[in-house]
């Protein structure tokens, strides 16, 4: 896109439908008389009143502590300078949404026209009452030291500038990785700091915390090496004034390990990058042009680690990794202050959390599948959904240790699935299941080994130990995949079953085929060579118990791959039926609806069969089921063929299951508004409850429910799982992502585990 394109993409972003980025948005109901009495005059009295005999009930009955107040006055605007309160404001909602976005912080972004540093701190400090934090943005130094300075001591909130311990964060994440993997010690090595201005200074502060010495540190500015015997030197860079007889950056990056960039791009030439120590580190971090271009610098050194400001490079150090999540943890303990202790819990967090194995949501949103620890990644990626969930509770946990924070919290787990829930990233149904099944991982088949995305699902399953793989492939095309696709190699030490080399099984496995549909036209001859098809023989390797689950459907359809598991693993005991259920991951919750994938028009009596296996795979979750047919009558008030069979299904689940809970039918927004229900229809069984089991009368309703829901409601959808098989087998959707793949084996897994308790 041509520089110019970028212009009118830009403005035209900011500009179109409604102006700017952000909007105010009521968290209660205001569409009646009654609602507004209470949202204001007369009702808003009460917790008035609450909070002046209280203060801290302001927490209770108001958004304080999730509001941030992000504060400027313009005069150090990333990139352009000091351009004012007014044309800051873009960049200031842009913080705020990016609060939102990755924290579920909301914001107020403020613009004041002051630069007098005493008259800033005033008006900010008279802000308190407002809000939960304050992040102050795009201040100049030295005047941001100042600030940050006294309204940390004046005010009881958490207050920083992100201009200067963002990037000290993110970067000494980064500092503490690359010196491992480069085999250094902070307290040995030699660091240069081009630039002295909040960030810089703030970046080497923070170094020195980390064990850094100061005697090896040299820090230049626009006038050269900061040394003793320069006069006129403010506090700041006074603190980091060198004795060495260093008069340029050419002078002091001889025998550097690291090289820190915060000043102007292209200042770092690669003679001088050449004098550098072995594998040096360099953090050229001015935008959007770094000291050096990332390619010029790996042109120049083949054994440099390099990080930039800039996405489209390796190891970008992005402040959005720290803030967010800082400010979250800081709030939910209603943290007086950030201190130290808890900048250093964030930097561990994020060092720590870089080893980890990168989830693969993460490498479909940069489509990089080599993502792992090491020199071109020695942070996560501000899209990691961990991040709030390792840094949000390290910065909680620092606070409340070193006694800033004014709650505690106890239950930690909790904590972190209510982070989650926040972002609408609910993930306490698959963390219950995946958990589960680590405790008594099973041997599953996975038919499609030769997908490079089932191979790498199968690794991720072995290696978090929640099942053994069993791949059905060629192992000579397996090896292919492992070296095309850079897949662990220690996939190769599974189970790896080639079916059209196994002639002794296939005769085998075909006697079991063969006892099941000789009276269904199969001929003695045939059922062997069925046995190549490699869906038939990992159902028979199931149905012999030499595996105890089996995962397919990625490269074949729905009908193709459950047909062979009918044929031979069959339905449970009296079940006419097998169905379909999604498991809909909303932010009201999770939902499960069934059927929405095989059964096009069933009767009453497969109706309800349907809900009643439904209802059993719900429990599987550990998760009661409240199980509502769904309609487009309300109790017999239109008539039809559908209301007449759902209501007749409902009266056979009761007979057959009577301590389920079931009502119906009825529509889909008096099912889910109990409210709703109490007022038009007491009578219903779950007007006191939170229907989750939601059973259509037909495919093509629950079908296309289910997809509007992913589309337009922002659903996650988890499935289909097949009920109804007498074994665990379960299906993909074609195209899965390797997340939905584990999710799916995960489930298969618990559902092996109860079908062995049975």
């Amino acid at each position: 896109m041509s520089k110019r394109s970028n212009v009118v993409a830009a403005l035209r972003y900011h500009s179109k439908g409604q102006p700017g980025k952000l909007e105010v948005v009521p968290t209660k109901p205001v569409s009646t008389q009654r609602d507004l009495a209470l949202a204001y005059s007369p009702g808003v009295a009460e917790p008035c009143i609450r909070i002046a005999e209280n203060p801290d009930d302001v927490y209770k009955y108001t958004a304080k502590g999730n509001l941030i107040g992000v504060i400027t006055n313009g005069t150090a605007v990333l990139g352009l300078g000091n351009i004012g309160p007014l044309a800051s404001k873009p960049v200031m909602e842009g913080k705020a949404v990016l609060f939102k976005r990755f924290a579920g912080l909301d914001c107020f972004d403020i613009e004041i026209d002051c630069e007098d540093p005493d008259e800033f701190i005033t008006t900010v400090r008279n802000l308190e009452p407002t809000f939960g934090g304050i992040n102050l943005e795009d201040i100049k130094a030295p005047e941001s030291f100042k600030i940050e300075t006294e309204l940390r001591a004046k005010m009881n909130i958490p207050v920083m500038h992100d201009d200067q311990h963002g990037t000290a964060i993110i970067s000494a994440a980064a500092l503490l990785n690359a010196c491992e993997i480069s085999g250094r010690e902070l307290s040995k090595i030699k660091v240069v700091v081009n630039g002295a201005g909040a960030a810089a200074i703030s970046c080497t502060k923070l170094y020195v915390d980390l064990g850094v010495s100061k005697e090896n540190i040299v820090m230049l500015d626009s006038k050269g090496v900061i040394r003793e015997d320069r006069e006129n030197l403010d506090p700041s860079k006074r603190e980091f004034a060198t004795k060495q007889n260093l008069h340029t950056l050419e002078d002091a990056l001889v025998g550097a390990e690291v090289f820190l960039g915060l000043s102007t791009g292209n200042i770092l030439t690669p003679d001088m990058l050449l004098t550098m120590a072995e594998k040096p580190i360099v953090f050229a971090l001015a935008n959007p042009d770094p000291e050096i271009s990332y390619q010029l610098a790996m042109d120049t050194r083949k054994d440099i680690i390099m990080a930039t400001g800039r996405s489209d490079h390796p190891n970008q150090v992005n402040n959005v990794l720290g803030f967010p999540f800082i400010f979250r943890g800081a709030v939910d303990v209603r943290a007086t202050e950030i201190n130290e202790a808890m900048k250093l819990a964030t930097v561990k967090a994020l060092a720590e959390l870089a080893k980890e194995a990168v989830p693969e949501i993460v490498s479909q949103a940069y489509g990089d599948h080599t993502l792992k620890f090491g020199e071109t990644y020695l942070i996560p990626k501000p899209l990691d959904p961990r991040l709030i969930t390792r840094i949000a509770p390290a910065v909680a946990k620092a606070a409340m240790d070193s006694g800033v924070a004014r709650v505690q919290i106890k239950d930690w787990d909790a904590y972190r699935e209510d982070l989650l829930k926040r972002l609408g990233l609910d993930q306490r149904l698959m963390t219950f299941i995946t958990s589960t099944a680590k405790k008594n991982p099973k041997r599953v088949i996975f038919t499609e080994a030769n997908n490079p995305s089932i191979l790498r699902a199968a690794w991720i399953a072995k290696e978090e130990g929640i099942c053994e793989p069993i791949l059905l492939a060629d192992r000579s095309q397996v090896e292919a995949l492992v070296k095309q696709f850079d897949l662990d190699e220690s996939i190769l030490n599974c189970t790896i079953i080639n079916p059209l080399a196994e002639r002794k099984e296939r005769e085998k496995y075909g006697q079991i085929l063969y006892d099941k549909r000789k009276r269904k036209g199969l001929r003695h001859e045939d059922a062997p060579k069925m046995m190549t098809n490699r869906m038939y023989f990992g159902c028979a390797m199931l149905e012999n118990g030499d595996a105890d689950a089996l995962i397919s459907g990625m490269t074949k359809d729905y009908p193709t791959t459950v047909m062979p598991a009918l044929h031979l693993v069959g339905r449970q005991e009296g079940i006419n039926r097998v169905a379909g259920m999604y498991i809909m991951m909303t932010k009201k919750g999770n939902f499960f609806f069934s059927d929405t994938t095989l059964n096009i028009d069933p009767t009453a009596e497969e109706l309800a069969d349907i809900a009643i296996l439904t209802a059993d795979a719900v429990k599987l979750f550990d998760i009661e089921p409240k199980v509502a047919f769904l309609s487009y009558s309300n109790f017999g008030s239109a008539k039809g063929d559908i209301p007449q069979k759902t209501a007749k299904a409902v009266e056979l689940v009761r007979k057959r299951r009577p301590e389920l809970k079931v009502e119906g039918e009825m529509q889909a927004n008096i099912a889910l508004n109990p409210e709703m229900q109490k007022e038009y229809f007491p009578f219903s069984t779950l007007s006191n409850e939170v229907v989750n089991t939601l059973i259509f009368p037909d495919l093509a309703s629950g079908n296309i429910s289910y997809k509007l829901l992913m589309e337009l409601g922002g659903a996650d959808a988890i499935g289909p799982v097949l009920v109804g098989m007498n074994k665990p087998v379960h299906v993909l959707q074609q195209g899965s992502s390797v997340r939905d793949i584990i999710n799916m084996v995960a489930i298969a897994v618990v559902d092996a585990q109860r079908k062995e308790k049975k």
